[in-house]
């Protein structure tokens, strides 16, 4: 099965560090034209691109909110100007603002809700009308796996990523008639910035509770999007693929 991106083009939202950068390196290696979005970290997100097209890739770094649908919608038209048409879409910008919800504020369920969910819907909708006019297009939406077995202390990003399963699931249906598949990933525990703050005991806790006994590597869950964007993945839709070293068995 063919795995290849050659000739396509991809965009990521938050595609700066973590998860994202892992993706936006997978894409990019697979062969694909990849934009990618940031919101604040503008040094990482340079440092990405020039690695990258030092590598011989063609990449594109924008500063965007996605929660304001007019900058979703400018961030697709300039990619689609640049490259003619757009592919992939991976909707991976995303944060968390923990805590119980007695001692949640509004405003931190509306930030994590406007970004998280509401993100991943402008971007759908900007890029809805240029996949159906080509007939084609992979969308990838990232959700967690909090948003199928819930978490306390994280209602606002819980409801957030189950929200992003069932926009996914719905999509999938509206456009499956224009062979356009739209799926979602949903990690477990991940390395990044801040599990790898953690003091060891409370590392080993958290990989005792998974499985595998690890938590998993950016790479990890960027090969699962890459699958789904591919070929290899021409007949998944509407799909939840839980990448979590068997935490939500």
């Amino acid at each position: 099965m063919d795995w290849t991106l050659e000739g396509r083009t991809a965009l990521v939202t938050g595609g700066s560090r973590g998860i994202g950068r892992a993706i936006v390196e997978a894409l990019a290696e697979a062969g694909a034209r990849v934009a990618f979005t940031y919101r604040s970290r503008s040094e990482e997100a340079s440092q990405l691109r020039e690695a990258l097209e030092a590598a011989g890739r063609e990449v594109r770094a924008v500063k965007s909110d996605v929660s304001d649908p007019a900058a979703a919608q400018q961030v697709v038209d300039e990619v689609v100007a640049a490259f003619g048409r757009l592919d992939v879409l991976v909707n991976n910008a995303g944060l968390n603002r923990d805590n119980l919800m007695l001692r949640m504020s509004e405003e931190d369920w509306d930030l994590v809700l406007d970004t998280n969910l509401k993100g991943t819907f402008n971007f759908c909708k900007a890029a809805y009308r240029t996949m159906m006019r080509q007939r084609s297009g992979r969308i990838v939406n990232i959700s967690s796996v909090v948003g199928v077995t819930g978490n306390a202390g994280q209602t606002n990003y819980a409801a957030s990523k189950a929200g992003i399963i069932g926009l996914t699931k719905s999509l999938a249906k509206e456009l499956a008639s224009r062979g356009i598949t739209v799926n979602a990933v949903a990690p477990g525990y991940v390395e990044t910035d801040m599990t790898a703050a953690l003091p060891d005991a409370a590392r080993e806790a958290l990989a005792g509770a998974i499985p595998l006994g690890r938590t998993a590597r950016p790479g990890e869950i960027a090969a699962a999007v890459l699958f789904l964007a591919s070929d290899a993945a021409s007949y998944v839709t509407g799909h939840v693929l839980d990448v979590n070293g068997g935490l939500s068995m």
